[in-house]
């Protein structure tokens, strides 16, 4: 009996990580839908056991039922969940729905199994209090451990979900009719045998339907044109358009690169950040390669270091042919080495020193990224820097986010360098779909807002001198949008820092 605890303990635990971690992808920033998800359904739980006290009478087939109901409302959260986001635009109310059902179920589990675990051992209430929570304590354990480093890794977030909920249903069926089945009646026999078949057999379809079912949902997310889906150990990473002119990136579903205008994207982003001494760049994110390629243009420059979480970005960067194309197959440079490495502890080992640092990261306010917009971040780029270097950071859209913004400002301030802000409007109004690079052609053209920043005083918004010139930026645009920019603060906000991030208000 305390085996089956153990397997139903670890099956509950795996559910809550797996809508925490899927409502993190599709929805963003996992520290709102931690807090969303372990809240709710532990309020859950509680009214759980309440409830579980109108079937202590029923204990043996209450449980089984419940364990039943719990397989199939768990199994199959991944897949309704990712639905719903695919085709209806909106998750957030299912995230909640599935968390107050999962949580409502496990809740009623240890009041019924306390009965039942009396009338193998009748020992006193305390001793069966210890037994069970150990045995449930445990199982959490393994749960917690088995999804990150077994069933995400090698099945994925839906197959394993949907075996996880077979295996509940199983050590549940299989107890109650086991170990209980005196205290059923023919009729609650069958009805028990009926439920965890039926449960079984409909999440067995589920795993064999699952790979039409993730490409239908693929492309009702991404379009028709889908030509690379990599589910990496950081990220999913997508690549969509036939050629090099249509291309579209994704990464966790935010559009990273449209082929459309990424290019006034990079030049904005790295010519101002050129002009001066320039033999050594570093880049931090960029993974794509777009970036680099705008760099390389330059000959004087000797080194790019080009520094990339995901090696499964730059591997496609490297390989795919139009990714390749677009980026002027940059990655053939020899001038060019990339390191796949987190960059905050990459910084804190590193002891070179740079002429100029870009900084091509994701928006602060996803999780992961928030620590590499702090100031402590910036205090270690400060020390990267040479004492006429430069550090140019995407700070996000200026007029859809301005506190996100400035916040980035105050942080690169705090970290020992003097930013200068300026703004560039996308051609196509930004990257569509992105919520770190603006918004979609049907709305009005949104800005990219940069941070240029030195160790002395403030470096001056122009385009690199003795450089390529650009495609499509020019240097009075450079200008009107350091203007603006400077014109638009937002006075009095403090600095992001590891202990204290501040970048969730406006995502």
């Amino acid at each position: 009996m305390l085996a089956a605890v153990f397997v139903c303990a670890a099956c509950g635990l795996v559910y809550e990580l797996e809508l925490v971690a899927l409502a993190s992808y599709l929805i963003g920033d996992s520290v709102t839908q931690a807090s969303v998800v372990l809240s709710v359904m532990v309020f859950a739980m509680g009214i759980g056991s309440l409830l579980a006290k109108r079937l202590r009478c029923h204990a043996a087939v209450g449980f089984g039922l419940l364990e039943a109901a719990l397989a199939l409302i768990g199994g199959s959260s991944a897949l309704v969940l990712y639905a719903s986001f695919a085709w209806l635009g909106e998750s957030q109310y299912v995230l909640v729905g599935f968390s107050l059902a999962i949580g409502v179920l496990i809740g009623a589990e240890i009041p019924l199994l306390m009965t039942l675990i009396q009338r193998v051992d009748r020992q006193d209430a305390g001793g069966a209090v210890a037994d069970l929570f150990a045995a449930d304590y445990v199982g959490a354990l393994v749960g917690g451990l088995a999804f990150p480093f077994l069933l995400l890794p090698m099945l994925g977030q839906l197959t394993g979900t949907l075996f996880t909920g077979s295996v509940n249903a199983a050590a549940g069926g299989a107890l109650v009719l086991w170990v209980f089945r005196r205290d059923l009646s023919a009729r609650s026999r069958w009805l028990l045998v009926l439920a965890n078949v039926s449960v079984i057999a409909v999440l067995a379809t589920a795993t064999v339907l699952v790979d039409d079912f993730e490409r239908a949902a693929r492309r009702a997310v991404y379009g028709d044109q889908v030509r690379v889906a990599v589910q990496t150990g950081v990220q999913e990473v997508v690549l969509t358009g036939a050629d090099r002119d249509s291309l579209d990136l994704y990464l966790d579903g935010r559009l990273r690169v449209s082929a459309r205008d990424e290019y006034r994207y990079h030049e904005a982003l790295v010519h101002p950040a050129m002009n001066g001494p320039r033999a050594r760049v570093l880049i931090l994110g960029g993974g794509d390669g777009l970036a680099a390629r705008e760099v390389l243009r330059y000959d004087d420059v000797r080194s790019v270091t080009v520094v990339e979480l995901d090696p499964e970005v730059t591997r496609l960067a490297r390989t795919d042919p139009a990714l390749s194309e677009l980026n002027g197959h940059a990655f053939r440079d020899p001038r060019l080495t990339v390191v796949s490495a987190d960059a905050f502890p990459w910084l804190r080992a590193d002891r070179g020193r740079y002429d100029v640092v870009v900084s091509d990261l994701p928006d602060p306010g996803i999780t992961a990224s928030t620590k590499l917009y702090s100031a402590e971040f910036y205090g270690l780029v400060a020390e990267a820097l040479a004492p006429d270097g430069r550090l140019v950071v995407h700070a996000g859209p200026l007029g859809a986010r301005p506190q996100t913004f400035w916040t980035v400002e105050a942080s690169v301030r705090a970290g020992g360098l003097a930013p200068r802000p300026y703004r560039v409007t996308g051609r196509y109004g930004g990257f569509a779909a992105s919520p770190d690079r603006g918004g979609d052609d049907d709305r009005e053209r949104e800005d990219w807002g940069f941070l240029l920043a030195g160790p002395g005083a403030a470096p001056q918004v122009v385009l690199g001198a003795g450089g390529p010139e650009p495609r499509s930026l020019e240097g009075p645009e450079l200008r009107e949008g350091a203007r603006e920019a400077a014109g638009a603060r937002l006075p009095g906000l403090a600095p992001s820092t590891l202990i204290h991030p501040r970048y969730w208000e406006e995502v």
